[in-house]
Parts: C-alpha cells; sequence; structure tokens
C-alpha cells in the first residue's frame, strides 16, 4: 500500500484507516508529511493521532495546535475537537465555555457530532446555562441526521416525557435505530425494551453487542442496572458486565 499523500489529494476516511491499521508509523509519516502541505484533512487526523498516541508519540498540546490549523480552514470536525479538548482538558486548562463556543461553531454549520457534544453541555449546565429543551432540539437535529447518540438520548427524552410529549413507541424506534447504528447505550436500551415485552433472546443478543462496545462507565452502571432486572437470564449478564469492566479496569 502506498502511503503517498498530495496537497490536493482527497483523504478518504475508510483508506486512512486501513493505513493506520497496516503501519502506524509510516501511515503517520505520511500524514505528518501532507499536513505539513497543507492538506486540511491530514492535518485534521494529525491532531487526532497525536492526541491518541496512534503511529506518533502523543503530544496533546501539539494536537491541539494541529486542530486549530484545520478548524481555521474550516474542518468542522477539527473544531469539534478543539471543544473537546477544551471540554476535557486536553493540551489545555479544561474550559467548557471555550468548548460551547467550538461546539456551537460547528454545530451551526451542521456537523451533528457538535450537536451532540453542545447538546450535552445544554443538558448538564456546564459551561452555559443549563437548557433542556434546547439539548433536546439539537439531539433531535442529530439523531435526523443519523447520530446514533443522539438517537438513544432523544429516545430517552420521549421515553420520560422530559420537554416533550410522551411517546413510548417513537422512544422504542428511536432506541432501536441507536442499537443498529452501533451506540452501546442504544443497544441496552434497546434490548430493555426487548426484555420488557418478553422477548428475552432478542435482548440478550443486543446486550452481549452492548457488553462488547462499552466503556467502563457504561458497564459499571448497566452492570448493577443488570443485577436488579426481573428476568433471571438477564440478570445473569451482569456477572459478564462485571468480568468486562474488571478487564478494562486492569488494562
Amino acid at each position: 500500500m502506498s502511503f503517498h499523500l498530495r496537497r490536493q489529494e482527497v483523504l478518504d476516511g475508510e483508506q486512512l484507516s486501513a493505513m493506520l491499521e497496516e503501519s502506524p508509523g509510516r501511515a503517520a509519516q505520511a500524514i505528518l508529511l501532507a499536513a505539513g502541505e497543507g492538506v486540511v484533512q491530514a492535518q485534521a487526523l494529525l491532531g487526532q493521532i497525536l492526541l491518541d498516541g496512534q503511529g506518533i508519540a502523543q503530544d496533546q498540546p501539539l494536537a491541539l495546535r494541529w486542530f486549530g490549523i484545520a478548524a481555521g480552514q474550516g474542518h468542522l470536525m477539527a473544531r469539534n475537537m478543539l471543544g473537546r479538548c477544551n471540554e476535557h482538558g486536553w493540551g489545555c486548562e479544561a474550559d467548557a465555555a471555550v468548548a460551547v463556543q467550538h461546539y456551537r461553531i460547528a454545530a451551526e454549520a451542521g456537523l451533528d457530532w457538535a450537536m451532540y457534544n453542545l447538546a450535552n453541555l445544554l443538558a448538564t449546565g456546564r459551561g452555559i446555562a443549563e437548557n433542556q429543551a434546547h439539548a433536546l432540539i439539537l439531539y433531535r437535529r442529530a439523531a435526523a441526521l443519523g447520530h446514533a447518540k443522539s438517537m438513544n438520548l432523544l429516545g430517552r427524552y420521549l421515553e420520560e416525557g422530559r420537554h416533550c410529549p410522551q411517546d413510548s413507541l417513537a422512544a422504542r424506534d428511536w432506541y432501536r435505530r441507536a442499537a443498529e447504528g452501533g451506540d452501546f447505550r442504544g443497544q441496552f436500551s434497546h434490548a430493555a425494551m426487548l426484555a420488557d415485552d418478553g422477548r428475552i433472546d432478542d435482548a440478550l443478543v443486543w446486550l452481549r453487542k452492548a457488553l462488547a462496545g462499552g466503556n467502563a462507565n457504561f458497564l459499571r452502571v448497566a452492570g448493577e442496572s443488570l443485577m436488579n432486572a426481573p428476568h433471571l437470564r438477564i440478570r445473569a449478564m451482569a456477572d459478564a458486565y462485571k468480568l468486562r469492566l474488571s478487564q478494562l479496569m486492569a488494562s
């Protein structure tokens, strides 16, 4: 596979992912070269691999700089990542208010991830006054664009009737879409609805998918929830969630 990326070349995300998987160091060198030549997509990707330490030494402050360079050329995901860095203190002091500014720019330009991230801050009142109604609007917009995590949260608002009419049927549909879209929390929510309907076999399929993709925080909360499930076979999944959590914590 060739690792030559030039200034006017449009970088394909799948190809770049394949490059990084096949030879992370060589891919990082090619990305660095292309970024230096002004390829905005490479600049954004360089920020990401510097942030993750993928094929290159991790350097969060330098990642932040490259995200800033790409964002200055209009790259929306790089703008979103500036928000992420400022929200979580990656390469800078954490500042949720600055994160809000970056998320808003990208969200208003139509980026679903920025809509989701801005909605999360609005829903929790971090860096901006809490505004659940506005958060719901943004989750709806992102969900309509196919953002799986927003689909799950939209389902939660609809299920609970928060800042919108309660609609359990619509909630179930959004949970299903989130699950099929690969969101592990959506998979867990969808499994809960299936279990309520007595479709235990189907619920277990989705619980296993959520188990495979879930992070430590999710596995901790989900495992505790499963311990109190009314169905014996569902409760049995709690041990698998605890085991997976211990493996993640040990790694």
